[in-house]
């Protein structure tokens, strides 16, 4: 898929049709949401509609969604939590499409820390629900010190706006003391 060429994009979407095991699908899948091709939209549509009954299944579905890196991850991630299936009140479809855009390396730490904003809203909507949930995803931070000082900047400054919500709760407010010490 690297390639970008027709005859990749043949074999991926053949693979992802006729795969017989959820790895050789997810693979095909997570190739195809990496390249920004005519086929990357039905592939992931397609998907959803075969196993939007399994709800395992659409976690994997939301992690590959999340973990694209292309271009308007962030924007598809946003319109996702407003998708049908998905529930701040789950911790798995949280842990699946936040979790996952919290690892995604090049949109979560894009340079305009649009990435970081949204988390950190997201974790305020969160904390409320279920503080432990919203304390791992403090963790998307943690290692905020290895990046350049711009996106330090941002990262300290989305969790020290956390840290200071009066009644964040004492698991959240745990993790956001260890992460900014």
């Amino acid at each position: 898929m690297e390639l970008d060429d027709a005859e990749s994009r043949r074999v991926c979407v053949s693979q992802l049709q006729h795969a017989d095991n959820m790895t050789d699908a997810l693979a095909a899948l997570t190739a195809l949401a990496n390249c920004d091709c005519p086929q990357r939209k039905p592939a992931l549509e397609q998907f959803y509609e075969k196993w939007q009954n399994e709800p395992l299944v659409v976690d994997k579905w939301l992690g590959v969604e999340a973990a694209s890196r292309l271009p308007g991850t962030l924007a598809r991630v946003k319109e996702l939590t407003s998708h049908p299936v998905f529930t701040l009140k789950n911790p798995n479809k949280v842990y699946a499409l936040l979790g996952s855009f919290g690892a995604n390396q090049v949109n979560f730490h894009k340079g305009d820390g649009s990435g970081y904003s949204f988390m950190g809203e997201q974790i305020r909507l969160l904390d409320p629900i279920n503080p432990q949930v919203a304390a791992r995803m403090v963790r998307s931070f943690e290692r905020w010190r290895r990046f350049d000082t711009k996106r330090q900047a941002l990262m300290r400054s989305v969790l020290e706006q956390t840290a200071a919500i009066r009644g964040i709760s004492k698991e959240a407010a745990e993790v956001l003391t260890k992460v900014l010490a």
